[in-house]
């Protein structure tokens, strides 16, 4: 999708212009379980190992790729190389006679390499929305990072709203994932 830059738009870098945003495969689900790693591993300490980690997420990521399912995802590809992801779950509400939407997602995982950044996570994030505006949603939701509320700002995100959250507790030390 081209579209025109906005005011407050960020700039991409030369290297953000020039990667390949496509719809992420199967193939790629070995790399995209690294990425998620990285990404989460460096927020707290991790509950299982790297090893046993990227093997879970890896089928999952390959099954949910594999299969029509309601998630979606988009990699960022520099030089043959994945360096960023962005996955969004459309999901549908019950039919409503009243005027009320019925189709919202949940984007997550917007992650870019930190040595790749500038302008390459607004890329991804424009190509999910892109899809969420072709697909009739009428809400996205996310649970930002603290470093990543400014980006979401300037695509038109906002706090609040009436979604309501209960945190249910999970034993995370168990093996029943």
């Amino acid at each position: 999708m081209v579209r025109r830059r906005r005011p407050g738009d960020v700039a991409l870098s030369p290297r953000a212009a020039m990667t390949v945003v496509r719809s992420a495969t199967s193939a790629d689900a070995g790399m995209l379980a690294e990425l998620r790693w990285e990404f989460r591993s460096a927020r707290q300490p991790p509950v299982e190992t790297h090893d046993a980690f990227v093997k879970r997420c890896a089928a999952w990521m390959r099954s949910e790729l594999t299969t029509p399912h309601a998630w979606r995802a988009w990699v960022a590809v520099d030089e043959g190389a994945i360096i960023g992801q962005v996955w969004l779950n459309a999901l549908e509400k019950i039919p409503n006679p009243i005027g009320e939407a019925e189709r919202h997602a949940y984007l997550s995982n917007l992650y870019v390499k930190p040595s790749e950044r500038g302008g390459t996570g607004t890329r991804l994030l424009e190509t999910a929305l892109a899809w969420a505006r072709e697909h009739g949603v009428d809400r996205v939701v996310l649970w930002p990072s603290p470093r990543s509320v400014t980006l979401y700002l300037k695509h038109g995100f906002t706090h609040g709203g009436d979604v309501m959250e209960l945190r249910v507790e999970k034993d995370f030390s168990s093996s029943s994932r």
